[in-house]
């Protein structure tokens, strides 16, 4: 088993708690860097979403990835 199912397992049921803490963590690297690579933060937040799945709140109609 690789890390990263190992990491989808235990993110099982908390996923709005995981997206959560992805924003805060993108908010505080683009705090810190005074947004010089907000571009490159955001991308890699919306990569992480996606790999976690749809936001039912968002109205994303992809389904998640398996």
């Amino acid at each position: 088993m690789s890390m990263l199912d190992k990491l989808k397992g235990m993110m099982k049921g908390h996923e709005d708690t995981a997206r959560k803490g992805v924003d805060k963590a993108g908010d505080a690297v683009d705090k810190k860097t005074g947004n010089k690579y907000e571009s490159q933060v955001d991308a890699g937040q919306k990569k992480m979403k996606e790999q976690m799945g749809n936001d039912p709140k968002s109205g994303d109609d992809h389904p998640p990835r398996t």
